[in-house]
């Protein structure tokens, strides 16, 4: 989103996106950080590395936080993350009750808040984020077609 201030939770996604491709996973990172901006936790994906389709960014970063906090809401809160994030975690962030989702890169591919499935758009979801897009979006979106295109 041109004119949104620089953040250190989305610096900090990014290093954990960098992270992730290091070790040939995806390139995704993601912060939680509280009502006072401090960061809880942070993750980047580790689905090869822990064999678990659910290991996503959002979701590791959405356990620190919850378990940081001793709370499984996370009210307040803000979810910093470099990709658009997938259906699955579009439901844990509604599940977590996080106040903000800040994203990079739109995923047309396998989006769930503004591509495909939209999570949020559903009657079924009791609580929906304040969603704000495009946040580091070249960055992210650099950072994830390079790390396909040399994998191609």
């Amino acid at each position: 989103m041109p004119g949104f201030p620089a953040s250190p939770a989305m610096a900090r996604a990014m290093a954990e996106a960098r992270a992730a491709a290091a070790r040939g996973e995806v390139p995704v990172g993601a912060v939680v950080s509280g009502p006072d901006g401090t960061i809880l936790a942070a993750a980047g994906n580790r689905t090869l590395e822990l064999h678990d389709p659910t290991a996503h960014a959002e979701i590791l970063a959405i356990r620190a936080a919850a378990a940081a906090l001793d709370s499984e809401r996370l009210t307040g809160c803000s979810l910093f993350v470099t990709l658009e994030p997938c259906a699955m975690c579009a439901s844990a962030i509604a599940q977590a009750r996080i106040a903000t989702l800040v994203y990079g890169a739109s995923d047309p591919k396998s989006g769930g808040v503004e591509q495909g499935a939209r999570i949020f758009a559903q009657p079924q979801t009791h609580h929906v984020p304040q969603v704000i897009a495009g946040v580091g979006e070249t960055e992210a979106a650099a950072l994830l077609r390079d790390f396909f295109r040399a994998r191609r």
